[in-house]
């Protein structure tokens, strides 16, 4: 889910652009993209000049009108059983062959389970990865495009495989063997490690820490689907009542009146050049014409490199700097 503002430009008149003539060759050159999966090459084309257009003529200033964007793929994912059908649920996962998650493993689901990876409802089936990987985005079903540019999947072995064998749905297990979801109407594909790597980070080069602690020791196999999430999913470090779900972070918005939501993600402890950049950011957006635009800090809380301040220290330096921070 992108929590950011949906503003919409009207214009009473059009821009338009006057072309250049070469100072080499008499004719007209103009930059155009080319896009091929990742990249964007840039192409030098050559066309007989036309008639010259009339010079630029600038617009007034736009007529600005916001809200609060809708989820990708429209309704926000929830993927976490009903409280009533948790004890059936956990009974048939309990009959289904096992797939033993990590504990970045258990991230994602929770990731997937919220609508943070919205219109995603499972770990990625092998057309939805390829889309992700080659072209940063997945095509719906009305035929719709949303930005998914990060491969969301789940890694198996060929142990866990075997294992498996015909099944067409399996329960997960959190680290400790605990039931946490099932995932139905399996598929089960290749892991090509390295056109993985490449494509995400455009490097095969060693010292990627996601890279070498994660995807190289995973399985060969992945494994996608639709979740079914037994029950939400809760880290006992003490900092849970930090993690607030899309549904739960909207439902604050509208309690707060909030007419734009600026967010803020970072790894780090806030320090001077976040805060101006966040009040300049809230200041802009108060010159533009909205009433009350919201910061929504977004800490990283997963995987992140093993010299950073430990998730606990950030947080309860975030929680002493913002009340100090000066409002608009």
């Amino acid at each position: 889910m992108s929590l950011t503002i949906k503003s919409h430009f009207a214009y009473p008149t059009y821009l338009s652009f006057t072309t250049k003539p070469s100072r080499f060759t008499g004719y007209n050159t103009k930059i155009r993209p080319n896009s091929i999966y990742h990249f964007n090459p840039l192409k030098l084309t050559y066309y007989q000049p036309k008639k010259m257009q009339a010079p630029v003529q600038y617009s007034p200033a736009p007529v600005i009108k916001s809200s609060l964007i809708e989820p990708d793929g429209g309704a926000l994912v929830d993927l976490v059983v009903p409280e009533g059908e948790r004890g059936a649920k956990t009974i048939e996962a309990e009959s289904l062959p096992k797939v033993r998650l990590t504990k970045i493993d258990v991230e994602w689901v929770h990731v997937i389970s919220e609508g943070w990876a919205n219109p995603l409802k499972g770990f990625m089936r092998e057309d939805e990865y390829l889309q992700s990987l080659h072209f940063n985005s997945l095509r719906l079903k009305d035929g719709s495009i949303v930005n998914m540019s990060l491969p969301i999947v789940l890694a198996i072995d060929d142990e866990t495989k075997e294992r498996i064998g015909s099944s067409s749905h399996v329960g997960l297990a959190g680290p400790d063997g605990d039931l946490i979801a099932i995932l139905r109407s399996i598929e089960i594909y290749k892991h090509n490690k390295e056109e993985r790597i490449a494509r995400t980070w455009g490097t095969t080069a060693p010292g990627l820490p996601y890279v070498e602690e994660v995807i190289i020791p995973a399985g060969n196999c992945l494994i996608g689907g639709d979740l079914e999430v037994l029950k939400p999913v809760k880290y006992n470090d003490g900092l849970d009542h930090y993690r607030l779900s899309p549904k739960q972070l909207r439902k604050e918005f509208d309690r707060r009146n909030a007419d734009a939501v600026f967010a803020f993600q970072l790894r780090n402890p806030v320090h001077n050049g976040h805060a101006l950049l966040m009040n300049d950011t809230r200041r802009r957006l108060l010159e533009m014409g909205f009433k009350n635009p919201i910061l929504l800090l977004h800490p990283l809380g997963g995987f992140t490199k093993a010299d950073d301040v430990p998730l606990d220290v950030r947080m309860e330096q975030h929680s002493k700097v913002f009340p100090i921070i000066p409002s608009v």
